[in-house]
């Protein structure tokens, strides 16, 4: 290919096509999305992503986020502070409280008496992390997680904050991260859609949170953008089955027929909804065989379901999402949301915080272990945490050995991450003596989102979307890579 460049001093010819970098031809020609795919280290088979993107190499080809609604504990589980055990029933300063937003369950406080971790910790001796016993799977992969103990958001209700950190604002209507990713990048999977949504909670019903479909929809990008929810019971995806004395072939001439009809009114209107429907319909054909094969456990080894615990064999629950978010993610789904409800112990964290780690700590780590053995732990990121912490102090009558629990902590809480690019064995930031405020290495939400959508190789200030007058993006306007994470 020729292309005659213009000398530093030559004017540009303006009525003529203006000359282009071979990025931006390969960017704008036809097979132009999938070269520069290739040319950036991601899959060609990826279709319907944005020109340009990914636009630096990623680390990550998919990500599954076990997202724990609710708020787990950080003090209880990851942020060793061995001195707490100490100061149980000690108020903590107002210095050390001062300027943080708590909830209005414990706004009005007088009193903020240390509540001592629950369980002892122990050190793993390759990666020296601290972990509690409480989830003692998590500590035997310390060595293949980076521990983030530094995150802080400004929500302190359930809602806006989950909200918050999966669609970069508190109110609903803007598009949750899965649907960015999808937009961006398109989808690696012809038989199942790009972005997968799996729900579940502790068994006991302990915590009333709901899921709204918002938490995975595509606000104001096009709908073929949003997540599917696959059911927990039953079938994953209803009318999987097609009635009786309905062929294959005379459900494809019907689809077929359909999409022509769609297609005709697209033109004549102009609706991008209408694309949406066309290739709705055209993923639910597909997924009439792609779903059962998924969904069929029957051909995996009792080691690997072994992995996982013995809650892998009960639908619905987080270990066997767990485990088909590994059978999505072999099959090309690029971003897995598992939601997991019951973290949300105000007066039951005693005897409901044990059970809720049992149901979710070996399958977690189950879901890394069985990644890495595949090789697929290098290109997937897993992301372990909830929507903020619950406080160093004690919510009700802490000398209740039953009834007694924490409130909500936006001010400092932790997550992990493994694989997909990120420091493994890696421990990043601390907060002060009563794991209350963060001293060193804070990371926000934004922040947070900005590495994510890095390490799959998207530009966070590049992706955007046309709304209103105004170009949109995960992270508003705000969020900085948090370099120190990245391997």
């Amino acid at each position: 290919m020729n292309m005659k460049l213009p000398s530093a001093t030559e004017p540009l010819d303006q009525t003529g096509p203006l000359p282009q970098t071979r990025r931006q031809f390969l960017g704008r020609s036809a097979c132009g999305a999938a070269a520069l795919a290739t040319l950036l280290g991601r899959d060609a088979a990826a279709t319907g992503g944005q020109p340009g993107f990914p636009n630096h190499l990623a680390k990550a080809k998919r990500v599954i986020y076990l997202m724990q609604a609710g708020g787990p504990t950080h003090l209880d589980l990851f942020d060793y502070k061995p001195d707490m055990y100490e100061r149980h029933g000690e108020n903590i300063p107002e210095s050390v409280r001062a300027g943080v937003r708590l909830s209005t369950m414990t706004g009005n406080y007088t009193e903020h008496p240390v509540l001592a971790p629950l369980k002892p910790f122990r050190q793993h001796r390759a990666s020296g992390m601290w972990l509690s016993d409480l989830v003692p799977y998590t500590r035997e992969i310390s060595d293949r997680i980076c521990l983030v103990n530094s995150m802080h958001t400004e929500a302190v209700n359930h809602a806006p904050a989950v909200t918050f950190f999966l669609t970069g604002h508190q109110l609903p209507g803007r598009p949750s991260m899965g649907a960015w990713t999808s937009y961006g990048l398109g989808s690696a999977s012809e038989d199942l859609p790009s972005f997968v949504v799996m729900l579940s909670r502790d068994r006991e019903n302990s915590c009333g949170q709901l899921f709204y479909d918002y938490y995975w929809g595509s606000g104001f990008i096009p709908g073929k953008y949003q997540g599917v929810n696959f059911r927990s019971q039953g079938d994953p995806v209803l009318f999987l089955s097609d009635p009786a004395g309905l062929s294959r072939g005379m459900k494809k001439g019907l689809v077929d027929d359909i999409a022509a009809l769609n297609r005709e009114r697209a033109e004549t209107v102009g609706d991008p909804e209408i694309e949406t429907r066309i290739a709705q319909y055209e993923m639910a054909y597909r997924m009439q065989t792609s779903v059962p094969e998924l969904a069929d456990l029957s051909g995996e080894p009792q080691h690997i379901l072994d992995l996982y615990g013995p809650d892998v064999q009960r639908p619905g629950s987080f270990a066997r999402n767990c485990l088909l978010a590994r059978r999505l993610a072999e099959r090309g789904v690029q971003f897995i949301q598992l939601m997991h409800a019951g973290w949300d112990q105000h007066n039951n964290i005693p005897t409901q915080l044990e059970v809720q780690c049992r149901d979710t700590d070996q399958p977690s780590a189950g879901l890394v272990r069985d990644l890495e053995q595949r090789g697929l732990l290098d290109d997937t990121l897993v992301i372990w945490g909830g929507e903020f912490g619950r406080t160093p102090f004690g919510q009700g009558d802490i000398n209740n050995p039953k009834a007694h629990g924490r409130d909500h902590h936006g001010a400092a809480f932790s997550l992990w991450m493994a694989g997909g690019g990120v420091k493994a064995g890696h421990q990043h930031g601390k907060t002060d003596d009563y794991a209350y405020n963060i001293i060193d290495g804070k990371v926000h939400v934004h922040d947070f989102q900005a590495t994510v959508m890095h390490l799959l190789g998207i530009d966070h200030e590049r992706l955007t979307y046309r709304f209103q007058g105004r170009r949109f993006r995960l992270t508003d306007v705000h969020g900085h890579v948090v370099r120190d994470l990245l391997a």
